[in-house]
């Protein structure tokens, strides 16, 4: 139980951390609007971690499930479906079956070929979006109010809203991480690290894989329903490649070898974006330097970083080295 907590102890602070931000002067209706959308990134970065870490597939068209679910919600609102629980399945289910239809196809590569591949579906997806004039084209779809539930708008009071993404966020982390700590978990690392044995040992990869590939979509979806509801607003810029970019780089910047890691990442470029945007006019400029910086010299991600600052302290050191503190102990 130690360990456990010792190694989940960074997300066992930010959870909470989130949790009081709106009673520690993050009340306001735009601290909550922002803290709830890195909280939704959160989640489908999570979603996606569960992918690159989990099972080493690198997707750039992550961001295609998201956007499908985010448009389940504006075709459902333009039908006059407002209810969450009619709403919220409907649109993990679509990602899921756009995840399952694609990923069926694409886990059939690797490599560049599975990035290029899972690019083109997700383009495909875009360009799909872009031409439905019924939900606006180009120009996006407007929500004529955000989800009901239970027949009542309690999404629209955004202290709700926050705790119900802080909530679904939580949830979708220990499942993830539970996934990862199960039999099929470790047969999809074992087959990301080497998958030609995993064969000679009796497991295929790919229906492991294929299964990880649909729940990633499936979270993604959630995601993607939760955004539409945070702007109440659509439009095909949710399902661009540069989106999904964004949520590899939430990944890599918190880092891989754990799932939190996403959620510090996703916490980490929105609020930096606000930040510097407000500083500098020519924003992006400082930005991406920045990124580049945070890569090259947190080899870990931010995940790593307590670890990465302990070593260097004189009682990190001497615990390594199995110094005097090991000696103390077994003494």
């Amino acid at each position: 139980m130690t360990a456990f907590l010792r190694r989940q102890a960074v997300p066992l602070l930010v959870l909470p951390a989130l949790a009081a931000a709106p009673f520690l002067g993050f009340g306001d209706s735009f601290a909550l609007t922002l803290l709830a959308r890195a909280m939704i990134l959160g989640m489908a970065a999570v979603s996606l971690s569960l992918l690159v870490g989990g099972a080493g597939l690198v997707s750039l068209g992550h961001a295609a499930m998201m956007g499908i679910g985010a448009y389940t919600v504006a075709a459902l609102d333009a039908a006059g479906v407002t209810e969450g629980l009619v709403v919220l399945p409907t649109a993990v289910l679509a990602a899921a079956l756009f995840a399952l239809a694609t990923g069926a196809v694409s886990l059939r590569t690797s490599g560049v070929h599975f990035i290029m591949i899972t690019l083109a579906f997700g383009q495909m997806a875009f360009f799909t979006a872009s031409s439905i004039s019924t939900l606006g084209g180009d120009d996006g779809y407007t929500l004529f109010g955000r989800t009901e539930l239970f027949g009542t708008r309690l999404l629209e009071n955004r202290l709700g809203f926050h705790f119900l993404c802080l909530g679904l966020l939580a949830l979708v982390w220990i499942l993830c991480s539970a996934l990862l700590e199960s039999r099929f978990g470790r047969v999809l690392r074992a087959a990301r690290e080497n998958p030609q044995r995993v064969r000679a040992i009796g497991f295929s990869p790919y229906p492991y894989r294929l299964v990880a590939y649909v729940l990633a979509g499936a979270v993604a979806g959630l995601a993607g329903a939760l955004l539409a509801n945070a702007t109440e607003f659509v439009s095909p810029a949710a399902l661009s490649w540069s989106r999904s970019g964004e949520l590899l780089f939430m990944v890599i910047l918190g880092g891989m070898s754990h799932l939190y890691g996403a959620i510090l990442g996703a916490l980490a470029i929105v609020l930096l974006e606000e930040w510097l945007s407000h500083l500098l006019e020519y924003w992006r400029l400082a930005f991406g330097p920045l990124l580049v910086l945070s890569v090259l010299f947190l080899r870990d991600g931010l995940a790593g970083l307590p670890a990465a600052v302990l070593s260097r302290l004189p009682v990190g050191r001497a615990t390594r080295r199995g110094g005097p503190e090991r000696s103390g102990a077994d003494a």
